[in-house]
């Protein structure tokens, strides 16, 4: 498990974040803005990660920028890793002290013969349980088992619970369903809440 360690460089307005984080093996920057349109612009070197992002920044609604380079030469993974971790970053920054939100979402989405879920609470609590049985290898120039790696790498990094599962004969399909899913529950989850006032748990704080 790769230490999250901290970003050479965040900057936060309100609910928009641009974070940088750099290593031997990457060099990750992400703007996110989470009331956004849903505009994306991605480049990590792995196409089906970056059209899975595109999708998850389309469907939460959030504005997002990511560029990585990263040592694709040795393989996918410290660059799909990477990408997740700022991004996770980037999320709980942009929470702030996670006052005034929903905390909580849930959503399930179809794609033709896939069906995945995902249920998150942005609460800042770490932890990701993930089901998502493919069947192949590859999808376009991501290893699929990577996908579980990612988002457990996104729920850690931003102080998330992230609990995703599905079932599909077809990988892509499987993939994007889980994506779109998680897209919906974060929606929900960081959107502010008119009646809430301070952070959403009994004890007063995140966490």
């Amino acid at each position: 498990m790769t230490t999250i360690g901290e970003p050479e460089w965040l900057e936060r307005t309100g609910r928009r974040v641009s974070v940088r984080r750099r290593t031997r093996e990457t060099d990750v920057r992400v703007t996110l803005d989470l009331d956004g349109r849903g505009e994306a612009s991605v480049r990590t070197g792995v196409g089906f990660y970056d059209h899975l992002l595109a999708t998850l920044a389309h469907h939460a609604l959030f504005d997002l920028a990511i560029e990585a380079s990263g040592d694709l030469e040795v393989d996918e993974h410290h660059t799909v890793e990477d990408v997740a971790l700022v991004l996770g970053m980037a999320v709980g920054a942009a929470l702030g002290d996670r006052s005034g939100i929903r905390r909580f979402g849930d959503a399930r989405v179809p794609m033709d013969e896939a069906i995945a879920g995902a249920t998150i609470d942005v609460g800042g609590r770490p932890y990701a349980v993930i089901d998502l049985p493919f069947r192949g290898e590859r999808a376009g120039a991501l290893p699929l088992q990577l996908v579980e790696h990612a988002l457990e790498a996104l729920a850690r990094a931003a102080g998330a619970t992230l609990h995703v599962e599905g079932r599909g004969r077809n990988d892509h399909h499987l993939a994007e369903a889980a994506f779109k899913a998680l897209a919906l529950a974060l929606r929900t989850a960081c959107e502010a809440d008119p009646r809430r006032h301070g952070v959403a748990s009994t004890k007063g704080v995140a966490g």
